[in-house]
């Protein structure tokens, strides 16, 4: 298939459900979110897409149409905000983020794509959320064979982290080829990625400036390349064309990186850190410490500024009395190296724990790239768009 197959990123935050797609072949044509600070990182590492700040609950059939053109639209991605639901929160039923799920699914309605992929937290199937999950789904299960909604462990997919997820797949039947359930399964005999594997080999933190400019850059500790995991090989790759921003693709040739920033802890807090052991959480922050032979728990991202700039709980480095730096969390993601997010912490550390596995969302994509038909002929489309 010569054609390039072009994807809708709806709530794209930083882009890990794009870079995902992009991974796997796909042209992330737009990308849509209403919050400027976790889209910044999206318009530095996907250059030549359309990133559109925007509150989607204000999109209509007429603003696609500007939007889109006559572009053709193979797939809609996105992450809708999910604190409404999240067992994290309070879970407010009138949380007016949870209708973003609804709008989700109406501008699937209106771009027609031939598929979606709609990801959220497990707390969407409880008994008190689930019925705003299923009742947007009504808006396409007519047009869209549904599969899911599934729960799956980015773990599974080669990631190092636990982090537990709630997807819902939709296509049109003569555009993609059969789709269940069991083909989203994690590969099998898939060798588990644990912390010791993904950050390793990185930088000690260094000191925080307040150059709206640095990005925390820092070299790679000198390291003997067969010494580095498969993992760590792989996020140092250099980023594929058309991706990436210029000043960290450029960097990264020079064996340097963002997202070193040290966090400054008091005495008192470096001494208790220095005392719980690897797997374990410290009393009085319930920060988590990593252990260099198990898997990072989930990482969360804390609120914007409108919901109260909370800080969510970062997990204490294995070896050292510190919590992990943007980089280290990212690798734990599973973000590449040349991939840059924000100037300062707060919003780096957002950006990730808002995010989408790349490597999980990669995965699936490409499943669904391999499905897609290649072979439909004008006539057949037609007669397929005018059965709707």
């Amino acid at each position: 298939m010569n054609k390039k197959l072009n994807i809708i990123d709806l709530f794209s935050g930083c882009g890990g459900f794009g870079l995902g797609a992009e991974l796997s072949g796909f042209n992330t044509y737009a990308a849509v979110d209403i919050d400027s600070d976790l889209q910044s990182a999206y318009k530095r590492n996907f250059p030549n897409t359309h990133v559109i700040n925007g509150d989607l609950s204000l999109f209509s059939k007429n603003t696609w149409e500007f939007i889109l053109g006559d572009n053709e639209i193979d797939g809609v991605i996105g992450g809708p905000p999910c604190q409404g639901f999240s067992r994290m929160g309070k879970k407010l039923k009138d949380d007016p983020r949870n209708s973003l799920v609804y709008h989700f699914y109406r501008h699937v309605d209106i771009i027609r794509p031939k598929f979606f992929i709609m990801e959220n937290v497990e707390g969407i199937l409880d008994k008190d959320s689930r019925e705003s999950l299923f009742s947007a789904i009504e808006l396409v299960s007519k047009n869209y064979k549904i599969i899911g909604p599934i729960v799956i462990d980015a773990s599974n997919y080669g990631a190092p982290t636990i982090r537990k997820r709630v997807i819902v797949i939709g296509y049109r039947e003569g555009y993609i080829d059969k789709l269940e359930s069991k083909d989203l399964s994690p590969p099998l005999n898939k060798n588990k990625i644990f912390v010791k594997d993904a950050i390793s080999d990185l930088p000690s933190p260094i000191s925080q400036t307040k150059k709206s400019d640095d990005y925390g850059w820092a070299n790679y500790p000198k390291t003997i390349n067969k010494l580095l995991s498969k993992y760590a090989k792989k996020m140092r790759k250099p980023a594929p064309n058309g991706l990436g921003w210029d000043i960290s693709n450029n960097s990264l040739k020079k064996k340097i990186i963002s997202g070193n920033f040290d966090t400054i802890h008091t005495q008192p807090v470096i001494e208790r850190y220095s005392t719980v052991l690897q797997g374990h959480i410290d009393e009085i922050s319930r920060f988590h410490r990593l252990n260099w032979s198990g898997l990072c728990p989930t990482l969360r991202a804390g609120t914007g500024s409108d919901k109260g700039s909370f800080q969510a709980a970062r997990p204490i480095h294995p070896d050292e009395p510190r919590v992990i730096t943007v980089r280290e969390a990212a690798r734990l993601q599973g973000f590449p190296d040349w991939f840059t997010f924000h100037n300062t912490k707060w919003h780096s550390f957002r950006m990730i724990g808002n995010s989408v596995s790349p490597i999980v969302s990669e995965y699936i994509l490409s499943i669904i790239k391999i499905k897609l038909s290649p072979q439909h002929s004008t006539e057949r489309v037609l007669n397929l768009q005018g059965s709707e």
